[in-house]
């Protein structure tokens, strides 16, 4: 970063390699699917499609018609300003429009008193996308932005993963060694799926498009520069850009943004801006990635599958959406050292021949190349995801930083790549919302890059070694002296890793916004640091089964979900009543205290709870206050704060998740759906301590 003047216009450009064979013949294009289907029917185990488990509240101000997923636009959000230009002064800039700039965009996109933008130096949308997994983590996300289902309509879904080895008997052969669960059963309500990324875009831009800011991305337009003031920590930062459309071109925009996001990709011009590098090395393997139309004997073509030949290389089969295509991952040759992929010339024809090579023997037609590409395999990682001093006593807080592939970088084929940046993108947003809203105390945002860098750490490890064993060759059973990887231990490696690979193995470390596990012991299912893991329950006004962790919306509030322990909760000397007590209390409550005069009770931390009792045996008005809050201009009950079991037996959330049943608990869960502790009912001033550690009270 030069400090103090202007960095020199400095081109961002996306990724290498992919060039179009045959331009994409049909727009894909969906509606959303509305229908409710129940939490508690399983679809494979104990997995359920889950999305219309949920539900949305609307018509709280008065009677809206129309559809209520979009929101009243905000009047301010092109006040006096001409359209295609940007404003002189803002809060978020975010460079560059793929799935982490989104997802980020999409959560500031709903708080009308935050100033957005986000640019991109491409023409217009995305229209067919290199990445496709969807973890099933990603998919719980979705639910929080409300489009779950529509993936879930569309996408080619991951049930099952075979494996592929030479035939003992005939080296110059494949056979099937195995076929195992690609999702282990209960591990999460939504299933791992795969679509094409254009189409995770789309639903990105319809929530922005829908959202009080009708947030829309400045295409044409890319990073020239940044100063940051060094002599004023609170200053904005100064954004160069240069406008690349017809009839603009070559112009130059100036303005001032409290933060800047580079989300722009490997060759970020915001990670140059700031001085930083991505470090790592190669494996000088090249690789070739197909999406393909083609005719084919191979028996699991339709499955997620793994082959490796004796001589020919290996490769993965991905199938995609629409029930015919499918990609294709193909091994090609090592590359010498300081060789680059580009100089081996690889065309589409040369991809097809490989892959039959390695099908044999069987037959593989290709008749469509939607989209190819080389890759070589490496690993990097920046050192830094923002540019705040490494010293945390500094009391600088960062104003700039980097998320995706602008600080980590890896193969393709274990599908994390748009998964670990979009959950950048997710773990941002609220921080930066709540900061920007008077919500949070700055210090907030440094925990963004302590916890984003491990968790990429983890990826580039777990990466290196699944790629290393993708490229070796399959040891021969009949060679003792051979070398290369048993194709059962890849099998294993894989197997071990499908809860990381399903992105539920993400743990956050004790921070500010992550307490200590002095009472987990009272959920052990809910493990601090780790994602809220939903289950299903039955809400009490009206009976409807869903899906508790459902009920939150990416909307920047804290969850405090009350186990009620086994007394009867209706009872004024139960430890319920005590809590919201405590909770409704002026003097002491952590909801009342960070809460804006004149805000609903749960704008920025919402109360729910959980009984034990079946729902026939409970009343809800007699029930505390806090848990039938009055809210909106007309001051209209909320009656989705309580719930009770699920209805089917072995589906009860107090076994499911280990609730202490006899003392109950407290579960904190962020803005993010991670669980940032575990409380005792009566550990009132400890759940007190606990915000006053991270919240700001409004002035």
């Amino acid at each position: 970063m030069i400090r103090g003047r202007i960095a020199n216009c400095a081109a961002a450009s996306g990724s290498l390699g992919h060039r179009t064979v045959w331009p994409a013949r049909n727009r894909w294009q969906s509606r959303p699917l509305r229908v409710r289907i129940s939490a508690e029917t399983p679809a494979h185990g104990d997995r359920a499609v889950a999305e219309g488990a949920g539900s949305m509240q609307f018509h709280l101000n008065g009677f809206r018609p129309g559809d209520p997923a979009v929101a009243e636009a905000d009047p301010r959000r092109r006040e006096g300003r001409p359209a295609g230009s940007l404003p002189a002064e803002i809060d978020v800039l975010i460079v560059g429009c793929g799935p982490t700039g989104l997802t980020l965009a999409a959560q500031l996109a709903a708080f009308p008193d935050i100033s957005t933008r986000i640019v991109e130096q491409k023409p217009g949308r995305l229209l067919i996308g290199q990445a496709d997994g969807i973890a099933c983590r990603t998919m719980e996300m979705f639910t929080a932005f409300g489009f779950a289902d529509r993936v879930l309509k569309e996408a080619y879904r991951v049930e099952e993963f075979a494996f592929w080895k030479p035939d003992d008997a005939h080296r110059g052969n494949i056979v099937r060694s195995s076929r195992i669960q690609d999702v282990e059963d209960g591990l999460s309500e939504l299933p791992h799926v795969i679509l094409n990324q254009a189409r995770v875009h789309d639903f990105f831009l319809d929530v922005m498009g829908n959202a009080p800011t009708r947030l829309e991305p400045e295409y044409h337009r890319r990073l020239c520069g940044l100063l940051i003031p060094e002599a004023d920590p609170a200053a904005p930062v100064t954004v160069r850009l240069e406008r690349l459309d017809p009839g603009h071109a070559g112009e130059v925009e100036t303005l001032k943004a409290r933060y800047v996001v580079g989300c722009d990709g490997a060759r970020s011009a915001v990670r140059r801006a700031l001085g930083f590098a991505l470090h790592g090395d190669s494996a000088n393997q090249a690789w070739g990635v197909m999406d393909v139309l083609a005719i084919t004997d191979f028996p699991d073509i339709r499955l997620k599958t793994a082959i490796q030949s004796a001589r020919e290389g290996s490769a993965l089969i991905i199938p995609r959406e629409g029930g015919y295509m499918f990609r294709l991952y193909i091994e090609l040759d090592r590359l010498a050292e300081n060789e680059r992929v580009g100089s081996l010339n690889v065309t589409p024809e040369h991809l097809v021949a490989a892959a039959q090579r390695i099908f044999h023997p069987y037959r593989l037609e290709v008749k469509e190349i939607p989209w190819w590409s080389v890759y070589e395999i490496g690993q990097r990682l920046c050192d830094r995801f923002d540019d705040a001093p490494l010293d945390p006593m500094s009391g600088v807080t960062p104003r700039v930083f980097i998320a995706g592939d602008a600080c980590h970088t890896h193969s393709p084929k274990a599908g994390q790549g748009m998964n670990v940046s979009m959950q950048d993108g997710f773990n941002l947003g609220w921080k930066l919302a709540s900061v920007l809203l008077g919500r949070a105390k700055p210090a907030l945002l440094r925990t963004y890059s302590d916890e984003r860098r491990a968790i990429a750490h983890e990826l580039i490890d777990f990466d290196r070694r699944l790629a290393a064993m993708f490229s070796a060759p399959p040891k021969d059973p009949s060679d003792p002296a051979s070398t290369g990887v048993d194709p059962a231990e890849l099998q294993h490696y894989l197997a071990q890793q499908l809860r990381f690979t399903a992105g539920t193995e993400t743990r956050y470390q004790p921070s500010i916004i992550c307490g200590e596990p002095t009472w987990q012991s009272l959920a052990t299912g809910y493990p601090i640091g780790r994602r809220f893991h939903s289950a299903p329950v039955t809400r009490l006004a009206d009976a409807r089964p869903l899906e508790l962790g459902h009920a939150a919306t990416a909307d920047g509030r804290w969850r405090v979900y009350v186990f009620a322990s086994d007394e009867d909760p209706q009872a004024h000397s139960s430890r319920v009543h005590g809590l919201c007590a405590f909770l409704d209390d002026p003097h002491r409550s952590p909801i009342r205290r960070f809460t804006p005069p004149g805000a609903d009770i749960d704008s920025v931390i919402d109360l729910r709870a959980i009984f034990q009792q079946h729902h026939h045996d409970l009343d809800p008005t007699a029930m505390p206050a806090l848990l039938l809050p009055a809210k909106g201009r007309l001051g209209l009950r909320d009656y989705e704060k309580m719930f009770c079991p699920a209805r089917r037996p072995g589906r009860n959330i107090f076994d499911l998740r280990g609730i202490d049943r006899r003392q109950g608990s407290i579960v904190v869960v962020r803005p993010d759906q991670y669980v940032a502790h575990v409380l005792p009912l009566d550990a009132c001033e400890a759940l007190a301590a606990f915000f006053e550690g991270v919240m700001r009270a409004p002035c």
